[in-house]
C-alpha cells in the first residue's frame, strides 16, 4: 500500500479551484440530490436516476483551510421534487456547469454531503448539515 501525506499548502492548492469552480459565475452554486447509482464521471448525463431536489450554496461557498474544504450554510430545498433515498448529489456552478458528483450520507455517516435524513419525502424539506472535503 502507498501513502502519500501533502504539505497543507499544496492541499490547499488542490481544493481552492473547486471552490472558485462553484462560485464561477460570479452567484450561488446549487446541489442536485439524486436517487439511485452515482454515474461512472461526472460527465455522464444523469439516467433514471430521480431529482429529489435542488439546494443553493451559499455565495462564497465555503473555504479552505488546513487541507480541508468546508461548505458555507447551503439553503435547504423547502419542498422536495420527488419522494426516495438520496444516494448522490451533482454540483453544479451558478452557470450551471457541473464541478462534481458527490456521495451523499446521513450526519456522521462520513459522505461528503450529509443531511439529516436521507429518505426525502416529495413536498417535504431536504436539509444539509455538512459538505466537506478534505485532502490527506
Amino acid at each position: 500500500m502507498t501513502i502519500v501525506h501533502f504539505a497543507t499548502t499544496l492541499k490547499n492548492s488542490c481544493l481552492t479551484p473547486i471552490r472558485d469552480a462553484i462560485d464561477a459565475g460570479g452567484a450561488a452554486g446549487s446541489l442536485k440530490i439524486y436517487t439511485g447509482t452515482i454515474p461512472a464521471d461526472c460527465q455522464t448525463a444523469v439516467g433514471t436516476q430521480v431529482l429529489l431536489g435542488t439546494l443553493t450554496f451559499s455565495y462564497p461557498s465555503g473555504t479552505v483551510a488546513s487541507g480541508t474544504f468546508t461548505g458555507s450554510a447551503i439553503t435547504q430545498d423547502s419542498s422536495a421534487d420527488a419522494s426516495g433515498t438520496a444516494t448522490w448529489a451533482r454540483v453544479l456552478s451558478s452557470t450551471s456547469a457541473v464541478v462534481m458528483d458527490i456521495d451523499v450520507t446521513t450526519t456522521g455517516g462520513g459522505g461528503t454531503l450529509q443531511m439529516n435524513t436521507t429518505n426525502i419525502v416529495i413536498g417535504g424539506p431536504i436539509l444539509v448539515s455538512a459538505f466537506v472535503i478534505t485532502v490527506a
